[in-house]
């Protein structure tokens, strides 16, 4: 049996590397025998500006509703995956907060062990080495602070063939 020890926080949104950072704090926090805190942010409908002519936007409710489905699938996903690696699998819970998810993130570490996160998410500009998000959460935490690169994908051992034609003709 395992003392509780502590509260790992791990932020998702459903990238591959949210995914990776959930299924690290996952490992962490049996490691301590602590508690994960799974916290999804969204931004509130009500702040988009949508023209006359587009679809109308979803109300507030369904968004969260469709945050948490989302996330609580993603979370059993890897829950599922893990189980046979993980005994016992920590305590988990999921949290879906309106707002930034940068502050979501502060604000759920502010009393935690540990807090991990992907080094990109779904942001606007996916090419940066660091998202805003991981870069924030990295300069402001109020704790430790993992962040996970998601996994690249395996290299061909096969060489690539550019172009088949001879260079002289």
């Amino acid at each position: 049996m395992q003392i509780e020890r502590g509260r790992v926080v791990v932020g998702v949104d459903g990238s591959a590397g949210s995914r990776a950072a959930l299924v690290h704090a996952l490992r962490d926090a049996a490691r301590r025998g602590a508690a994960v805190d799974v916290v999804a942010a969204f931004e509130s409908p009500q702040y988009y500006w949508v023209p006359a002519y587009t679809a109308p936007v979803l109300p507030f409710e369904e968004v969260r509703e469709e945050v948490r489905d989302h996330t609580g699938s993603m979370v059993q996903e890897v829950i599922g995956e893990l189980a046979s690696e993980l005994s016992p699998m920590p305590p988990v819970t999921v949290h879906v907060v309106p707002g930034s998810a940068q502050a979501a993130l502060l604000e759920a570490a502010e009393d935690a062990d540990l807090l991990v996160v992907g080094s990109r998410g779904h942001g606007a500009v996916g090419s940066l080495l660091l998202g805003s998000v991981s870069l924030a959460c990295t300069l402001h935490a109020p704790c430790p602070i993992t962040v996970v690169h998601a996994a690249r994908p395996k290299k061909s051992e096969e060489p690539a063939v550019l172009h088949a034609a001879p260079a002289i003709s």
